[in-house]
């Protein structure tokens, strides 16, 4: 059993179940902030049940999402110690910030929202909402300036055998991280509107709580649709930066083997790694990745073939999870956009409804697919051109060891899930409880 590989899997396998709960916590926390804000302002009970039921759903998730968050930290220690040895100044700098301040800043405002019900004004309880949505940001903020580091690393300087911090301001705020940032928060708002579109159908399917499920898949359609549409585009720059700052995996991303000027792109492709070709391509675009990448019809594209084999990601999954991902992106863009047009008289079609309820587990795909893109797609590097992955894992653990470890998180993990799905169904199957509106 090669530690190495088992090590990944165990990462793998603890923040992808991590970020199942991340996500929901970011966007919901807006959604709730918006109705509380709705009720302050109107004092129409609707409103308020809105907000208790949605923010009830909320709390169970950001508990999941605690719980299930505080195992990476450690495996940063144990099982990938000389990755903590190489760039503990930068990349531990930056994870202390997001959990001594914006962690513990979001923990405290979620316990005056949870107590201050009786304590606080309604406007006052609402604001204390919104801090709570901005510090669950400021949170994602450092986590995701610390994982754009890692793939573009930039303001450092190697000495005495490691990364030191040379210009603190040069990591935060260049131009990687920032689209980073945008790409993944936008990914959490389109899956918590979707979250909430979907629950709500399966009520409206039923003509129950009709009021309250109607406002809410209205606010959530209006939010999924601006930010699905965002996300596109979005999603089209940070692709486009790879070409400056992850050559490798670019061309991975559209299975591109040969350095072209005009670069094609093809709309579906079958990769073989083995033999650095493509078996089906179907749909050519002559200059399409040209334009896709630099903006210009006629520009180089370096191809996979440019690159030692063994510094290439796994190709026929970079490329599968990324076309699947922009599929799925294209897919929020239709749907929010046909709810545009049905937005009054969703009742009459039930079979958008059915749609959108069966759409809610897509967004999670959609993430989990995104992970892989960027986390894969980085290979072999664990700090893109420094560091290589075979060169972070610790030289003391063995594979029975981690092997253990992995079998532990996978079980625990298994049975925080479970409880965790089955406490946010009932919750979401029972509805709200009556405010004094409708039931």
């Amino acid at each position: 059993m090669d530690p190495l590989i088992l090590s990944r899997l165990q990462f793998a396998a603890a923040t992808m179940f991590h970020f199942i709960f991340v996500p929901l916590t970011l966007g919901l926390a807006l959604l709730v902030a918006w109705m509380e804000t709705c009720y302050a302002r109107t004092g129409d009970k609707v409103w308020l049940s809105m907000t208790r039921f949605w923010g009830k759903l909320f709390l169970i998730n950001f508990a999941l999402g605690v719980v299930t968050g505080i195992t990476l930290e450690f495996q940063f220690g144990t099982n990938w110690s000389r990755y903590s040895a190489f760039v503990g100044d930068i990349f531990g700098s930056l994870l202390a910030i997001e959990a001594s301040v914006a962690f513990f800043l979001e923990s405290i405002l979620i316990g005056v929202w949870i107590f201050g019900w009786k304590k606080l004004s309604p406007r006052a309880h609402a604001a204390v909402m919104w801090l709570v949505a901005l510090a669950g940001t400021f949170s994602a903020i450092w986590i995701l300036i610390a994982n754009a580091w890692m793939q573009h690393p930039v303001g450092y300087v190697i000495r005495n055998g490691r990364a030191e911090l040379a210009d603190f301001s040069a990591i935060v705020f260049q131009r990687f991280a920032v689209l980073e940032f945008l790409h993944t928060v936008s990914a959490a708002y389109i899956l918590s509107a979707f979250f909430v579109m979907g629950i709500s159908a399966w009520h409206l399917l039923k003509k129950q709580h009709v009021e309250v499920f109607t406002r809410s898949f209205r606010i959530a359609l209006m939010f999924g649709l601006v930010f699905s549409f965002f996300e596109v585009i979005e999603g089209h720059m940070h692709g486009a930066d790879l070409a400056h700052t992850q050559p490798a995996k670019l061309a991975a991303l559209d299975a591109h083997w040969e350095t072209s000027a005009p670069a094609p792109l093809y709309l579906f492709a079958l990769p073989d790694d083995k033999n650095e070709r493509n078996l089906i391509e179907i749909g050519k675009i002559p200059w399409g990745l040209s334009l896709m990448a630099f903006h210009d019809f006629s520009s180089e594209v370096k191809g996979l073939k440019e690159f030692p084999r063994e510094e290439r990601p796994p190709v026929l999954l970079v490329y599968t999870a990324f076309k699947l991902m922009v599929g799925l992106g294209f897919y929020f863009c239709l749907a929010t956009l046909v709810g545009l047009f049905l937005r009054h008289r969703l009742l009459e079609n039930r079979w958008y409804l059915l749609i959108m309820l069966l759409s809610l587990p897509l967004p999670y795909i959609a993430v989990q697919l995104g992970w892989i893109v960027a986390e894969v797609g980085r290979q072999p590097w664990i700090v893109y051109g420094i560091m290589k992955t075979s060169q972070a894992v610790s030289p003391v653990i063995s594979g029975g060891q981690v092997m253990a470890s992995l079998t532990g998180f996978v079980l625990v993990y298994g049975l925080l899930g479970a409880v965790g799905l089955f406490l946010m169904a009932r919750h979401a199957i029972n509805g709200p409880v009556e405010e004094g509106g409708e039931k």
